[in-house]
């Protein structure tokens, strides 16, 4: 798969825009080796171009094909003339004659700003060597060259990725589709063109809601996936409820459908599920539904879950309330003891009185 077609699976498929930093986060390796793949096609494309046969530029055949041309009495010039070299004219080398040496024996004079001659015995001072390196500072320089190094091969990955996704919005936007990549909020995301919005709107009308089933609608429509067909009084013996009213439900909204008649006294009629059933839950078939045995592990891993509350940590707690119901107690029964005395001295007091 090419590196294009990655990135436009992967503007795709997110729901949010994805950034340029993002895609060379994921694509580095790819991006590299992309740009390595071109500059290998590149050169061998210029090789080919290199070694291509061409129309002879050479000057000494030029010469002698307008030499011949010029002449109205030849049409052209014979073969074996064509191979012979045209003889180069030589430079005179000859010393001059008024002066008293060679140009071989001139001596050169020296440049005005040449540095001076080094002497023998040793370096010149700018040639010295320099004095050892601070250990402590390679280090620093080793990261600051690695900091680097990943600046530029961030920027190459980018710039590469830049370069194909422009195309990809190109391409988009040329051919005959109705999709195409957009930059939005500093990134990339795919979206449907304009001109498509009318289908576009069209069909999010036609789409069905969301679907949502009571508690008595899933028991009544479990029973019926795992047991159908099965009548509607075997339903509400399992449920130990009536379900009439939800079989009328699921029945309108497609999720089961009648399969005959049971052939027993009576005849009921008998239900299943449908195709809508297996497209609402993401089912290939029945079989694909979760077994007993498995029911029965999830429920004893919930259970080993649930951690028992320790006797001794509300201990306490009862302890407290226990003390509090006691003092409670105790205020109220000395409250009555208090009236009950008063009553009692008060009593004598009525009957010395009394005529």
């Amino acid at each position: 798969m090419s590196l294009k077609a990655k990135l436009e699976a992967v503007i795709y498929a997110a729901e949010e825009p994805v950034t340029l930093a993002q895609l060379a986060a994921l694509f580095a390796a790819d991006a590299l080796e992309w740009k390595a793949e071109q500059q290998a096609a590149q050169a061998e494309q210029a090789a080919a171009e290199a070694n291509a046969p061409e129309a002879s530029t050479d000057p000494q055949l030029v010469l002698n094909d307008a030499f011949y041309a010029s002449d109205p009495g030849v049409s052209a010039m014979p073969a074996g003339l064509a191979e012979l070299p045209i003889p180069e004219p030589v430079a005179d080398s000859a010393p001059d004659a008024g002066s008293g040496q060679s140009a071989e024996s001139e001596p050169v004079p020296p440049a005005a700003d040449a540095p001076p001659a080094e002497s023998a015995g040793g370096d010149s001072p700018e040639t010295a060597p320099d004095s050892e390196p601070d250990p402590a500072a390679e280090p620093d320089a080793a990261d600051a060259e690695a900091r680097r190094l990943a600046r530029l091969r961030d920027r190459e990955v980018k710039d590469v990725l830049r370069q194909l996704i422009g195309e990809l919005i190109q391409s988009c936007a040329s051919d005959n589709r109705g999709v195409e990549v957009r930059e939005i909020a500093g990134g990339y995301r795919m979206a449907t063109k304009p001109e498509c919005h009318d289908a576009v709107r069209s069909f999010v009308k036609s789409l069905k809601p969301a679907l949502r089933l009571s508690l008595p609608a899933l028991e009544t429509l479990a029973v019926i996936a795992y047991k159908q067909p099965v009548t509607a009084p075997e339903v509400n013996e399992i449920r130990g409820v009536d379900s009439s009213g939800v079989f009328g439900s699921l029945l309108a909204r497609k999720l089961i459908s009648t399969a005959g008649r049971k052939p027993v006294v009576g005849r009921p009629i008998l239900y299943k599920t449908t195709r809508e059933f297996l497209l609402r839950f993401g089912l290939k078939d029945v079989s694909e539904l979760p077994s007993m045995e498995e029911f029965e592990k999830l429920a004893a891993i919930e259970l080993d879950e649930e951690e028992p509350v320790a006797p001794e940590d509300t201990a306490p707690e009862i302890a407290a309330d226990l003390s509090l119901e006691l003092s409670e107690t105790e205020l109220e029964e000395s409250a009555d003891e208090a009236d009950t005395d008063a009553e009692s001295e008060a009593a004598p007091t009525t009957l010395e009185n009394a005529p």
